[in-house]
């Protein structure tokens, strides 16, 4: 279980990648067509902010599974790997997980009403299309609550067995040591 969302957080973090360079060709032809055509398009300065916001709510799991979040680690560098384990545990089960559930109920609402009006922009030629970009909103807390788990899982096995690698590794530690 533990390999699968991690692999899902990976592959889902590699797709979002691509947006950077979406974001940086869009970006340049705006700027091409505003300063050599005098020509600008409210959809494509949408699309940069949207794909803007899509990395940064498909890429939060992927860097979770990274450990690339900022963190205070002026203690946590100090600890065995026994202790930082302890903290990463308590700290997705007290906090990480809490939050994502937080986030999931005060958005809930929010994406629903965008749903029902099939939101679109409020800008005369934007993107329509709102809703779908806000159920990012969702999916995003989904994602990185998926990620705690299997942050806690890891956490879980170093704490029990010590260092583990991958899901196959823990199974054949727990049965060598029934043995």
């Amino acid at each position: 279980m533990t390999d699968w969302l991690d692999g899902l957080s990976q592959r889902i973090g590699q797709a979002a990648s691509w947006l950077t360079l979406g974001m940086t060709l869009t970006a340049f032809v705006i700027v091409v067509l505003r300063y050599q055509f005098d020509f600008g398009s409210i959809a494509l300065q949408e699309s940069v902010i949207y794909m803007h916001g899509a990395l940064f709510m498909l890429g939060a799991s992927y860097a979770l599974k990274q450990d690339a979040h900022v963190r205070v680690d002026l203690i946590y560098r100090l600890l065995s790997p026994r202790g930082r384990a302890w903290v990463d545990l308590l700290g997705t089960l007290l906090l990480l997980l809490p939050t994502m559930g937080f986030l999931l109920y005060i958005c809930f609402e929010y994406v629903a009403a965008a749903w029902r009006v099939m939101e679109g922009s409020p800008d005369a030629g934007g993107l329509n299309g709102v809703w779908a970009f806000k159920t990012l909103l969702l999916i995003m807390p989904v994602l990185v609550a998926l990620q705690g788990v299997a942050q806690m899982r890891k956490a879980w096995r170093v704490i029990r067995f010590g260092a583990v690698e991958s899901d196959a590794d823990a199974s054949a530690d727990a049965h060598s040591e029934e043995a």
